[in-house]
C-alpha cells in the first residue's frame, strides 16, 4: 500500500518509494535523505509541519513537500 506523508499517523512508517515533484522540489529532498527506500517514521503529524525521522534524526516538513513523497508503507 502506497501513501503520501500527510495521511500518515504518529507512529506510521515505510520506505520511500517515489517523490512525485518538480525538479527543484525532488532534488532538495533528496539531499535531505528523501531517496528511494530510505526508512521513514512519523513522529508528529497533527497541525503544521510534518516530522519524521530519517537515518535517525529529526526533519521537518511542510504540508505540502510532505505531501509529494509517498511512502510503501509497512
Amino acid at each position: 500500500m502506497t501513501r503520501n506523508l500527510t495521511k500518515l499517523g504518529k507512529g506510521d512508517g515505510g520506505r520511500v518509494k517515489a517523490i512525485d515533484a518538480g525538479k527543484t522540489a525532488t532534488k532538495r529532498l533528496y539531499e535531505l535523505g528523501f531517496n528511494t527506500g530510505a526508512l521513514v517514521k512519523i513522529i508528529k503529524n497533527d497541525s503544521g509541519p510534518v516530522i519524521v525521522s530519517l537515518n535517525g534524526n529529526k526533519v521537518a516538513l511542510g504540508r505540502g513537500l510532505a505531501g509529494k513523497i509517498l511512502l510503501e508503507l509497512q
